[in-house]
């Protein structure tokens, strides 16, 4: 653990039921005069967008529409927006929906304050001016994007995810809002939430982990094990879904505040060339990159596998963290997470290729556990090898 560290919550926070109707107040007080809402198609056929834009009307905000994200967003679009807007006269910018419309919203804003092509931002504080007021309206509970410093974006090009990570392009206001997460799918439901419980369980076991971080972290671990269950099972669960969206939160602080490890860099590989949802890549890989990881820190993970639920009594600090590996793997089966094979469009003639990105990726340098591409390539190949599962209803 680092006890020399620097932390930082550059995004004010307004959490609570019936929060998204402050929007319009909260726009004006930003300086927002015509905003710029992305979101995705489903979402402006709701309910949920007229929230947004009464409350705008009601303070004389302007405001222009752009649904057309997809899940992993691309750099062609995220560009082909900006000729679009770029002369509209955009001072605010709001995300509205899950981890793709807010990092789009930041590529964007990105591109509005810089021009130019995407892939020249691509890296760790590089920006040299602030992107428009961005205030960020999470629809689900999984990547922490309205809290967090990132925006991850997929070359087109290289068939990688790319990241621009900059205090920059950090939303000013995150109005995290339970009731707008009511309607999830199942499915959606549970490949998010798994989403932000790897957030939380790299952001406390990698090598950059640090006081405040940890104790978010676990303070996450501890609530999604118990309520992903329940939010899936019953997404009108209001309980439930309150504590999801918080600890989706709270891993999403903790890790903009550290970093992440070996799980996300295979998953985002896996993403840019298939286009895999990340939060199902995430949790396919989760408890092998976790069991792989042990050794470097049997500690800290004994302690993740008791916040999931792990008894300790009467047994050393290493099994009890090896029993966090079957726990992780009974929640992914209980939720309905489809296994590696389960993958329609997964081709282990792929492998080398995604080591090879895993193993060039930025996460892989704060991991728990030093990784060669030789480990990518077995971890890819033993996760294959892992039985199906049973899908749950969407």
């Amino acid at each position: 653990m680092l006890w020399d560290f620097h932390f930082n919550l550059p995004t004010s926070i307004e959490f609570g039921k019936g929060k998204v109707k402050n929007i319009g107040k909260r726009a004006k007080e930003l300086g927002g005069n015509k905003a710029l809402i992305i979101t995705d198609k489903g979402l402006a056929q709701t309910g949920i967008l007229d929230k947004i834009t009464q409350s705008l009307d009601q303070e004389g905000v302007n405001y222009i529409v752009y649904d057309e994200i997809s899940p992993n967003p691309k750099d062609v679009d995220c560009e082909s927006a900006y000729q679009k807007f770029k002369n509209e006269n955009i001072d605010l910018l709001i995300g509205l929906g899950g981890g793709s419309s807010m990092d789009t919203a930041k590529a964007i804003g990105t591109l509005l304050t810089h021009g130019g092509e995407l892939r020249k931002r691509y890296g760790v504080n590089l920006l040299e001016r602030e992107i428009p007021p961005l205030i960020c309206i999470p629809t689900t509970s999984g990547t922490g994007s309205e809290v967090t410093r990132g925006s991850v974006i997929t070359d087109t090009v290289t068939k990688q995810k790319e990241a621009i990570l900059d205090l920059k392009i950090a939303p000013k206001l995150a109005l995290v809002d339970p009731e707008l997460t009511v309607t999830l799918p199942k499915s959606i439901t549970a490949a998010t939430g798994m989403d932000a419980l790897t957030h939380a369980i790299e952001a406390y076991t990698c090598k950059v982990a640090q006081p405040l971080s940890d104790a978010l972290g676990l303070y996450s671990i501890e609530l999604i094990a118990k309520y992903l269950p329940l939010a899936v099972e019953n997404g009108h669960d209001l309980e439930a879904r309150k504590n999801m969206l918080l600890g989706s939160l709270v891993a999403g602080i903790a890790f903009d505040n550290t970093d992440l490890g070996a799980v996300h860099a295979m998953a985002e590989p896996l993403g840019g060339l298939y286009d895999t949802p990340h939060g199902v890549a995430n949790s396919i890989f989760l408890p092998h990159v976790f069991e792989y990881n042990i050794p470097s820190n049997p500690e800290k993970h004994a302690m993740v596998a008791i916040k999931l639920g792990a008894n300790p009594e009467g047994k050393t600090i290493e099994e009890t963290a090896y029993e966090g590996v079957v726990l992780l793997k009974e929640l992914a089966n209980k939720i309905g997470i489809p296994s590696f094979r389960d993958l329609s469009n997964v081709n282990p003639e792929d492998f080398p290729f995604l080591a090879e990105g895993a193993f060039k990726h930025l996460c892989t340098q704060a991991n728990s556990r030093d990784l060669t591409k030789e480990d990518y390539l077995n971890l890819f190949q033993k996760t294959y090898e892992e039985k199906t599962t049973t899908l749950i209803e969407s």
